[in-house]
């Protein structure tokens, strides 16, 4: 069999195998954590100790890539542009490496191409070298010796580089310094440690030019500041703005996946056999070490991220005033603490009369009929308040929160009925979102069970805010998003801040005009529903053979789509 067809064997077999392993990893990094809510020493031994080894103990068996190192060669399977945020020192050039061994291999007809690496020293260029090497004799030797070239950056006397030619006629070549100029090149780019170039914007920009024919772009980084490139590019995508795929993983992500575990393998003399109190242990001291950089350095957040998400001015202007002689758009509901305790039937009549006579009026004034709806519900029940904000995507795809739902001390059973009133007269319903955290499940629940899968139950989480508000901050600053006018409502948008890198809710409360506490109750509920908003949907339809033939005779009835939608949430993140 020839060298080619050996690797390009071997590579079907590590492919095939990343997927499944992939999946676990994705779920791994929506677990990814902020300082105050990483596991203690004693915690992380019980994680471990329940999931137990990720990888095999015998390296005779084990698989080369951890999870999170598959996934990145999944993700350059799926996007042209690929971004992997990291922890440092986890082994993602590793993976990137035997990603670019594979399609490096290959012949031109099963995707190959040569491969031009890029980091910041020489010491990083071997490196990478060195491992690609690795993998291509793990693959049947099918690479020529390591051997240096100088590599045409446009200068007068070139750059030095280190080479690899593989039997397909492609090459990895690994620079020690950026070129001047990547236009005209092509193939697959890896851009590693990009935080820390002069000008990641140029160099990305240089690199684009490798998509024209057919080429790819990894770009691998830990952070250096919020104000630096490279997390300017991250939220771009997390908001939307960029069509790129995006791997995150932290350090508890890799250790999750194994990597103590390989650690401990490499270095059996100094570690011995892996336990989970060893990696707890082990964990401990590198953060420790870090000291006050290990929040950026290990867990993927970046530094001087602190500060408010939002400005007045801007929520302002988002904000739209009703029309003279009109009701007001943001209807409030406070019942005192012994409603709960009056018969049924008074208190079904009370709220069903708030209803009819509050709630249904604004919606005849305000919901476009022709428009779809979304919904998005921020639960509470006795301290804060329970939020319900219904959200309609105008034709220019601008969102449009009419009028916004807010009770005090409203038992759960009648946060329902409210509810359910306010959702059977939304048009074109896509779905909803409901905070599942704590007391919200049940409301949660209830909303799915009633109608249906495109209601998202969610756990409000650091990652859901990593993911979620990125997109809701570009509405307001793209002038995509309007709001009824409210003053309580400015100060729950204006609550969100900057905390280690991510736009969330602190653990403050705040007091409304009318003297209720208030806990960013807004902003929660409009981030729930503009996420609702964004959920992928099909529409289907059903009508009986009996409907039909009384309606339309004996001939076939003509197609009439339901408003009923199914959904499904596909952002391109990883």
């Amino acid at each position: 069999m020839a060298d080619a067809d050996i690797l390009k064997r071997a590579g079907e077999v590590i492919r095939k195998g990343v997927i499944a392993v992939a999946a676990a990893g994705a779920m791994l990094a929506g677990q990814a954590s902020d300082a105050q809510a990483r596991p203690s020493r004693d915690q992380w031994i019980a994680i471990r100790t329940e999931q137990g080894r990720a990888t095999d103990a015998d390296w005779r068996k084990s698989a080369p890539l951890l999870g999170y190192q598959r996934a990145i060669a999944i993700a350059c399977e799926q996007y042209d542009v690929v971004v992997v945020e990291k922890s440092r020192r986890t082994g993602a050039t590793w993976g990137a490496a035997a990603d670019a061994v594979l399609r490096t291999a290959s012949a031109r007809e099963d995707g190959g191409m040569d491969t031009l690496y890029m980091g910041t020293s020489h010491d990083m260029a071997k490196e990478f070298i060195d491992a690609a090497a690795e993998f291509a004799r793990m693959f049947e030797h099918v690479a020529s010796e390591i051997g240096e070239t100088i590599f045409d950056d446009g200068s007068e006397n070139g750059v030095k580089a280190l080479k690899i030619d593989f039997a397909s006629g492609f090459s990895i070549v690994a620079l020690s310094s950026r070129p001047r100029s990547l236009r005209g090149r092509q193939g697959f780019a890896i851009l590693d440690e990009a935080a820390f170039v002069d000008n990641l914007s140029e160099l990305i920009k240089a690199a684009m030019a490798f998509l024209i024919w057919g080429g790819k772009v990894l770009i691998i980084s830990t952070h250096n500041g919020t104000d630096n490139a490279f997390n300017g590019l991250i939220n771009d995508i997390r908001a939307g703005r960029l069509k790129y795929g995006l791997v995150r993983f932290d350090l508890d992500d890799a250790l999750r996946d194994g990597l103590f575990e390989r650690i401990a393998m490499v270095n059996r003399h100094k570690h011995g056999e892996w336990t989970a109190e060893k990696e707890a242990d082990w964990r401990e001291e590198l953060i420790g070490k870090y000291g006050d950089g290990a929040d950026e350095e290990l867990y993927c957040i970046p530094s001087q991220g602190s500060g408010a998400w939002l400005t007045t001015q801007l929520i302002e202007a988002r904000m739209v005033q009703p029309p003279p002689g009109t009701s007001s758009r943001v209807l409030r509901l406070s019942l005192p603490a012994e409603f709960v305790f009056r018969p049924e039937a008074f208190r079904d009549a009370e709220i069903q009369a708030w209803i009819d006579d509050v709630l249904l009026p604004v919606m005849d004034e305000t919901i476009d009929p022709a428009l779809m709806s979304a919904f998005g519900h921020d639960v509470a029940r006795h301290r804060d308040a329970s939020v319900m904000v219904p959200i309609q995507i105008g034709r220019s795809l601008r969102r449009i929160v009419p009028f916004v739902v807010e009770l005090h001390r409203v038992p759960f059973v009648h946060q329902e009925q409210i509810r359910n009133a306010m959702l059977k007269r939304l048009p074109r319903l896509l779905g909803g979102c409901t905070d599942a955290t704590g007391l919200g499940a049940q409301m949660a629940e209830s909303a799915m069970l009633k109608f249906g899968r495109s209601f998202v139950e969610v756990k409000l989480s650091t990652e859901w805010y990593r993911t979620e508000m990125p997109p809701l901050k570009d509405a307001f600053e793209q002038d995509n998003i309007s709001l009824p006018a409210d003053a309580d409502h400015v100060g729950d948008l204006r609550l969100v801040k900057i905390i280690r890198g991510v736009a969330q809710i602190p653990s403050l409360r705040t007091t409304s005009a009318i003297g209720e506490k208030r806990h960013g109750d807004f902003a929660v509920g409009l981030a729930l529903a503009y996420s609702a908003t964004r959920m992928t949907f099909e529409a289907y339809g059903y009508e009986s053979a009996g409907t039909a033939r009384a309606a339309h005779g004996a001939g076939p009835p003509p197609f009439q789509a339901s408003d009923e939608l199914i959904s499904d949430r596909s952002d391109g993140l990883w």
